[in-house]
């Protein structure tokens, strides 16, 4: 018995597109969200528990009650400058929450835990290049919060039968491409969502921070993945572990990057129409080049994406903010 998958973060933007494949998938899923940026919307028809994963007593009675035996791990504080006005909110919550959560699951006899990690435990790699064993030198809280928990978990699973598959993410950009649900987060900061935004009139221009870049354009290169594709890695992930495969930390991108320009011209080339950029100075701690060696992650959980194509990225971001401008989600 494969017992059902306990979903934190499940109503937000990453996790909602997660829960929606474990469904189709026929899994049984309870989501644990506390909705202070999620959306009772995106997981309709699923069960929702309203509260924090550092609820220990809340976390063990769902594990209980579900016979949960994976965890999926979403729920985090995701701001990189708000992390770096106010530290102690993200490792309270990305941090000090996690080792909660990872101590209930351990109590509750959870086989398989999946996290939720990120490229920024990196900092600004020399070579623009990230694989999974480069430094790890996180040049923000946010990034050194991630990069806490995974040492957690790594030592959690060192010393208990508990296995794991860590996914650091790059970029995640797009929405569901038949806008069922999408990117809704209040003041996102993520380039293609802010893109969007701008191009349905939600926004008065886009600002590209730094143009002198050592890069083709002198602007910024990031390696974007569509959301679906990283929603499905996750899956790919539980089917591993399950298999019986050993703990493990993979890179989930694409490989290669796109600079802001190109995402800006994607965006226009969409939508029919142009926008209004705005030149702005570099932002402090920004990498020039940023993209994912991702040659594991294919290897190891037989992955491989679907949706690696920027303008099929923008066109289901786009449908998304079209949505809501029809029907606003609160």
């Amino acid at each position: 018995m494969e017992g059902s998958i306990l979903v934190t973060g499940g109503a937000g933007y990453i996790g909602s597109h997660t829960v929606q494949q474990l469904l189709a998938a026929g899994e049984k899923v309870v989501v644990l969200d506390n909705l202070s940026t999620g959306f009772r919307q995106a997981v309709a028809g699923v069960p929702l528990v309203e509260g924090d994963v550092g609820d220990a007593a809340l976390v063990g009675r769902l594990i209980a009650e579900h016979g949960v035996r994976t965890v999926i791990h979403f729920a985090a504080h995701t701001i990189v400058p708000e992390s770096v006005s106010d530290p102690l909110k993200y490792y309270g919550n990305n941090t000090c929450q996690t080792r909660s959560l990872l101590a209930a699951c351990l109590a509750g006899g959870v086989k398989h835990f999946v996290f939720s990690s990120t490229a920024a435990v990196y900092g600004i790699p020399d070579s623009g290049l990230a694989s999974e064993d480069a430094l790890l030198a996180p040049i923000n809280p946010y990034g050194t919060s991630k990069l806490m928990s995974e040492w957690m978990l790594r030592d959690l699973a060192l010393a208990s039968p508990m296995r794991y598959v860590v996914l650091r993410y790059f970029n995640v950009a797009g929405s569901d491409p038949h806008g069922r649900i999408g990117q809704s987060t209040r003041k996102a900061t993520l380039l293609v969502k802010v893109a969007c935004e701008a191009s349905v009139g939600k926004r008065d221009s886009i600002s590209i921070f730094g143009t002198d870049y050592p890069t083709p354009d002198g602007t910024g290169v990031r390696d974007y993945i569509h959301v679906q594709d990283l929603a499905r890695a996750h899956l790919h992930a539980v089917d591993y572990l399950r298999a019986g495969g050993q703990s493990r930390t993979l890179n989930c991108g694409y490989g290669h990057g796109y600079s802001v320009r190109e995402v800006i011209a994607s965006v226009e080339r969409v939508s029919g129409q142009p926008l209004n950029v705005v030149e702005q100075p570099r932002r402090a701690g920004d990498p020039p080049t940023l993209v994912a060696r991702c040659d594991q992650i294919r290897d190891v959980l037989g992955w491989r994406p679907e949706l690696d194509d920027l303008d099929r990225i923008v066109a289901s971001s786009l449908l998304w903010e079209r949505k809501l401008l029809r029907e606003p989600w609160s």
